[in-house]
Parts: structure tokens; C-alpha cells; sequence
């Protein structure tokens, strides 16, 4: 019998959203673990907050749908927004219910700004590392670590002369250093109306720009759309872009990411956030550790402060005038090492080409470094699943 294709109009459904998730759909054990990590973090909400005014979007929730943002590649708030308003299980992954309503984009986006700082960021990190069930996967000997290119939300014409970045270009045209070309007329005069002439003269506010034989540094230009990024290049024989630098520290037993920053671009930003990271995440370590890199951290200072906090430097050899010499290199730990750091690339993929990192969507170096830091701890949750056996 031909079923009749008729909406049901049903007033009332008495069927849960929690019965709606499959049971061994990945989200329930991020979930677990999410959830159990910002119960750990009340405290700290509790101490951002008053206790009178016009109640907030609840942190728990807000950070639930940070995370799912990234885990979902959703654009924006406001497509993220959409997506909860009928998505049942974004619903149901962030604790709405399936009457209640959603939230105002540019409310949510204000208030994720007050709260996902970098210091709320790490915490939240550091949280979900801390969790009774991925703590024993971490190693708290052996780490790796690498730096990545986040490409700034500037264009290369943003990135003007100083002494003319200050200047309003509102009503301008796209190449703001080119002269205007339009006659000079006076207030009682038009300009004659040709075949040759076209009606509109004004210049187009997105005309094509030749930077060809301009010399343009971070140290004579400034970008108008960021003035935090920086023009840099990691490698040679690519371009320069506007962009920032975003590290990773990983630990080598899982590959699972224990801390990470980011800095404005230049040729010393890897190795010094690289120790920030290590003394962040062990202070005051007694026990030996070891430290693996590519060959952009051989260099004489750096292996020297490795060696002098008790971190082994397994840092990969540069053909010439390398740091790192045979009593480090003949052991088979080192070999191990060499082998292991590569896993930190497949963090930097996920999170450029899922978390959305390629090309950041913030401007200033704070809110670009929260963002980066929170989709490394979103990476973690990701591989949490598989690593678990959920």
C-alpha cells in the first residue's frame, strides 16, 4: 500500500533529545569529557561574573559551542546560530532544549569575546588534559614541538607606508597610493560629456594594484586591517603573506597537544615561545626531559637553554654548523624522537583544514591566539574517541 505523503502537524513530541543521538556516535564521549572538564573550571566562571544584572549566556554553554564551531566548520556565529536553531544534536551538544530559543549572533559573539580570553583558553586545555580518563594517555617525558603560519584577516593593500596608515579610506579607491587621476574642475563647471568620457569617473574601490619594484617592510609598513600581523615567510621560495605564527607543544606517547601560543611572525618567535611553553607546562621539573624539533630550532642559543633547564635537545641536524653534536644524536632515544615529531603536523592540518585556522577570521593578536589555543584543545577532543576505544 502507497503510504500518503501528508505532514503530520503533530502538536507535542514526548521523544528526548538524548534518545536522538546514536549511541556510539563520537560526540557522546566528547561530551563526557567536555563536560566534566568545565565542572572542573565553576570556580573560575564563578569569580568572571557579579552576582546582580541581566543574566549571560552561560559560560559551559558558550565554550560547548566554541568547540562545536570548530568540530563542524561552521563559518561564522551566525551560520553556527542557524545550525542550532534545527539541529538537534548541536541542540543536544550544547544543553538547549528543544523549545528553547537560541541566541542573538552579535549577543553571542560579545560575550564570547568577555570570556574566551587566552588565560580561559589555556584553562580550558589544561582541563581537558587533566580529565581522569586522558591523563594516562600523555607523556610527561618526552615532547615535540613545531610552529605554523596562521594567515592574517589583512590584505597585502592594507599594508601601507606608517606614515600613511593612519589615514581614512572610507571614501577612497583600492589602490590608495596611486594619484588621482579625475580633472580638476571648479565648483561651476561640469565636465563635458564625450563617447570617449565615461559617465561615471570615480575609480573603482577594489582597482588592481602593482607592487612590483615597491620595497615594502614590517619596518616601513603597517597593515590598516591588522596592525598585529606581521609580513613574514617561513620557507624559501614562497611568497610573503600577512600572517601570524601559532605553536604547538606535543607530547610524543598519543601526539596529543599539552600547550600551545601564538606570536606575531618573525624569525625568533618559534624558539622562544618554545620555551615559554615548556616552562609553562612543567615549572620546576627535577625529572629529564627531551625536546624534539625540526631543523629550524638548531641554533646554538637554543639548544643552550635547553640544556641548562635539563631538557635534552633532540633537535634535528642542519647540514652545516649545527648545535647539536654526537653525544646527543648517537643515541637511539634521538632516533625515536626524529621519528615521533612529525605527528605534530597532522594537529596543524586538522586544525587548518577542519578547525579553520588557514585563514583566521580575528583581528589582534589576543583574540587570534585564544582562537588558535582553543582549536588545539578541540584537535585533543577529536582524537579522544578513537584514543579511548568509545
Amino acid at each position: 500500500m502507497r503510504g500518503t505523503d501528508e505532514a503530520s502537524g503533530s502538536l507535542f513530541s514526548y521523544v528526548d533529545l538524548e534518545e536522538r543521538i546514536p549511541a556510539r556516535h563520537p560526540l557522546r564521549k566528547i561530551r563526557q569529557v567536555e563536560n566534566d572538564a568545565l565542572a572542573s573550571l565553576d570556580a573560575d566562571f564563578e569569580a568572571l561574573y557579579t552576582d546582580f544584572g541581566r543574566p549571560s549566556i552561560p559560560p559551559e554553554r558558550l565554550i560547548r559551542a566554541s568547540l562545536l564551531q570548530i568540530l563542524f566548520s561552521v563559518r561564522s556565529e551566525r551560520q553556527l546560530m542557524e545550525q542550532m536553531d534545527y539541529n538537534l544534536m548541536f541542540r543536544w551538544f550544547v544543553g538547549l532544549g528543544i523549545d528553547d530559543p537560541v541566541w542573538v549572533p552579535t549577543v553571542f559573539s560579545k560575550n564570547r569575546d568577555r570570556l574566551l580570553t587566552t588565560e580561559m583558553s589555556r584553562k580550558v586545555m589544561a582541563a581537558i588534559l587533566a580529565h581522569r580518563e586522558v591523563a594516562p594517555l600523555l607523556s610527561d617525558e618526552h615532547f615535540s614541538v613545531d610552529g605554523t603560519l596562521v594567515k592574517a584577516w589583512a590584505s597585502m593593500k592594507s599594508f601601507q607606508p606608517k606614515a600613511d596608515a593612519a589615514l581614512p579610506d572610507d571614501d577612497g579607491p583600492g589602490d590608495p597610493l596611486a594619484p588621482d587621476t579625475a580633472p580638476e574642475t571648479k565648483p561651476s563647471e561640469k565636465p563635458a560629456e564625450t563617447d570617449q568620457m565615461p559617465r561615471n569617473t570615480k575609480p573603482h574601490r577594489n582597482a588592481e594594484v602593482d607592487f612590483r619594484g615597491e620595497k615594502r617592510s614590517n619596518a616601513s609598513h603597517v597593515s590598516r586591517s591588522d596592525p598585529d600581523a606581521r609580513l613574514y615567510k617561513k620557507s624559501p621560495g614562497t611568497g610573503a603573506m600577512l600572517c601570524f605564527i601559532g605553536h604547538a607543544l606535543m607530547e610524543n606517547r598519543n601526539g596529543l597537544i599539552v600547550q600551545g601560543d601564538l606570536t606575531q611572525a618573525d624569525g625568533h618567535a618559534e624558539r622562544r615561545a618554545a620555551m615559554d611553553m615548556l616552562h609553562r607546562h612543567s615549572p620546576g621539573s627535577t625529572r629529564r626531559l627531551t625536546l624534539c624539533a625540526d631543523k629550524g630550532y638548531d641554533a646554538a642559543g637554543f639548544v643552550f637553554d635547553l640544556r641548562k633547564a635539563c631538557v635534552t635537545p633532540h633537535v634535528a641536524q642542519k647540514l652545516r654548523y649545527s648545535a647539536i653534536d654526537g653525544r646527543t644524536a648517537r643515541h637511539d632515544g634521538y632516533a625515536q624522537s626524529q621519528k615521533h615529531r612529525k605527528k605534530i603536523e597532522e594537529a596543524f592540518g586538522w586544525a587548518k583544514t577542519v578547525g579553520g585556522m588557514a585563514q583566521t577570521m580575528y583581528r589582534g593578536v589576543e583574540r587570534v591566539r585564544s582562537r588558535f589555543i582553543l582549536t588545539m584543545a578541540a584537535n585533543n577532543l577529536a582524537r579522544l574517541p578513537r584514543l579511548l576505544g568509545a
